[in-house]
């Protein structure tokens, strides 16, 4: 299957399961699976997933569910609610996902890549330096856009994360190098990160739309 086919695959199964608010889907488990751990493909439960290890399997459930639940906030949403902001100081909807695939992306190359966090190539900083930023640039900038805007973008972003993760094992997702404080932080630590990061922003994104006027 080519890698457009497995994205739409994807988009069709976080589609139809983020807006699953009641109740469990029943688990589709393929017991002919290699090893001792039965793949699942139920969002709602944690364990593995097709074509990746077993400490991958288990980040990528997380990303999913997360990914699912920052959807399922925005399912629907009105132009002014992307674009409205609380106060002068605050940050938009819209920013705010932008700020979320910006984010993700320059995980990317830190881990995928091996650079050093802030060394990005002049492509990477055009497209995504003001997303990640945020504040006055982004409020002139960041607005007046669908959500499929936003929805695409993370899609995109999302695709080439579960790509790269396919090709990388559990010894890769423990290796650990100088991060946080200086102190050894390890790439499961950082890619958990980005899954907090949108539970924070999620939050955000919610507590904004109760606020529209």
């Amino acid at each position: 299957m080519d890698t457009k086919n497995q994205l739409n695959d994807r988009r069709n199964f976080l589609r139809s399961s983020g807006i699953l608010g009641a109740g469990l889907l029943v688990p589709n488990v393929n017991m002919a699976s290699s090893g001792t751990f039965p793949i699942n493909d139920n969002i709602h439960e944690f364990g593995k997933r097709e074509g990746y290890t077993e400490k991958i399997s288990i980040l990528v459930s997380m990303m999913d569910w997360m990914r699912a639940t920052v959807l399922r906030s925005v399912e629907g949403i009105s132009q002014k609610e992307l674009d409205f902001l609380l106060d002068k100081d605050s940050n938009s909807i819209g920013a705010m996902l932008m700020h979320l695939a910006a984010t993700e992306r320059f995980y990317q190359i830190h881990t995928f890549d091996g650079k050093e966090w802030g060394d990005f190539d002049e492509k990477d900083m055009d497209r995504w330096s003001v997303g990640s930023q945020l504040g006055d640039r982004a409020r002139k900038e960041i607005k007046g856009n669908p959500i499929t805007y936003y929805t695409d973008q993370l899609e995109e972003v999302r695709g080439f994360t579960l790509a790269e993760l396919k090709n990388r094992d559990d010894q890769w997702l423990m290796e650990a190098t100088p991060f946080f404080d200086s102190q050894p932080t390890n790439n499961y630590c950082k890619w958990f990160h980005v899954i907090e990061h949108e539970s924070n922003h999620n939050g955000q994104i919610k507590f904004i739309k109760s606020r529209v006027v």
